[in-house]
Formats: C-alpha cells, structure tokens, sequence
C-alpha cells in the first residue's frame, strides 16, 4: 500500500469498533463499581424510599463486612464495641458480620448485657423527659414523632432491654453516614439505613446484646 493510500485510508480504520486487548481494558474501567457501593445502594419497597449512602463519607473501614472474631459468645449475640465504633453479630466458625456505628456522646452511654425484646420497622421516637429538659425545641414531640426519613431511629429499630425492663437505648438506623464512627448520639447505637435493616434481618427477638465500654 502506498504511503498516500494508509494516510486516506486511517479515518476509516479508526471509525472501526475497537477489539484490541486495550479497547477491553478500557471497558472494564468504565464498569467498574466500588464492590461495597452495592451494599448502600437506595432501598426500594419500603414505607419510605431510602436513597443510596453517599461512600465518600461513609469511611470504608466503617462498611458493613464479614471478618474473623474470636469471642466466647454464642452465635446470634450481638456485641457493641464502643471503643472501636464496630457491633459485630456473631456467627458461626469464628466469623462475625461487623458494622460500622455511631455511639453516645460522654456522659450518655450504657454499657451492660442486656437482650432485644422488641423491634420495630419505621419507628415512632419518642424523646425521653430528660431529654427534652435539655432540648425544650423537642416539645412537639413529647407524644411522639411519626416514622420516617427525618426521625432519629431510621427505618430500624431494635429495643435493649436489662432485667425485664427497657433501657431506653436502642440499636437504630441513621441516614447520616458522616457520623459512623463517631460518638454524637444520646446513647442510642446508630448503623446506616441499609446496615440497620440487614441486621434487623438477622437478629430473632430475644437475643443477646453485650454493649462494650472498655476503652
């Protein structure tokens, strides 16, 4: 072929498909998908739709995963390590699926073993008396707040009980992944929306729950 003839002939033989080894490649970036994106996508079918978490501030080493735990617990315990912001459910094999939590703020935090007597989908919250002495702006919802994405216990919510009674602290749901792995809360134990309905799943009622203080 003459060097003329490869030059006019070049736009046609780019406009071809690409087939390469490179051309594969470079498909497969485009398809690429951060793995654990999938596990907070937004929920559908629910009372209320959930939209998906925002992963840039939902720190990765916070992301819901299974991981080697050796404990002493029998499996379906649920273990609160406030220390290090983790609640594992313990499983079988020396396994447990470990999620990422927000705790109490010093000052307002339980520690204990207790057991799950109760678990509701969509809760009502009902802010403590206590509570709204310090928070007189939560008045209106000395009755109660209706369920849904604006109240506090998310789309989840499993009741602590020690002894019989309620504690009043919860394992609950949150929409705000900025504040996994913080301690911000009233005492209550918070996981993500998605992580939160995944252990709901989960934990049966009358499981034991052992929450952590040891720093």
């Amino acid at each position: 072929m003459q060097r003329r003839q490869f030059i006019v002939g070049l736009p046609a033989l780019l406009a071809l498909p690409l087939t390469t080894d490179l051309a594969r490649a470079q498909g497969a970036i485009t398809t690429m998908v951060d793995p654990d994106s999938a596990l907070y996508a937004g929920v559908h079918g629910e009372a209320f739709e959930i939209p998906p978490v925002d992963m840039r501030l939902l720190q990765p080493g916070f992301r819901r995963h299974l991981v080697d735990y050796a404990t002493i617990e029998r499996p379906g315990t649920i273990i609160v390590d406030t220390a290090h912001r983790y609640l594992y459910l313990v499983a079988e094999d020396g396994k447990a699926m470990r999620y990422g939590i927000g705790i109490g703020r010093d000052g307002f935090t339980w520690s204990g073993r207790g057991e799950i007597r109760l678990k509701r989908e969509w809760p009502t919250w009902t802010p403590p008396t206590e509570m709204i002495v310090r928070q007189p702006e939560l008045e209106p919802y000395r009755n109660g707040m209706t369920p849904g994405l604006e109240n506090p216990l998310g789309a989840r919510a499993l009741y602590i009980f020690q002894d019989g009674r309620d504690t009043l602290y919860r394992v609950h749901g949150t929409d705000n992944p900025a504040t996994i792995g913080l301690a911000v809360s009233s005492g209550c134990v918070r996981l993500m929306n998605q992580d939160v309905i995944d252990l709901y799943s989960r934990v049966p009622l009358g499981s034991a729950i052992v929450v952590q203080q040891v720093a």
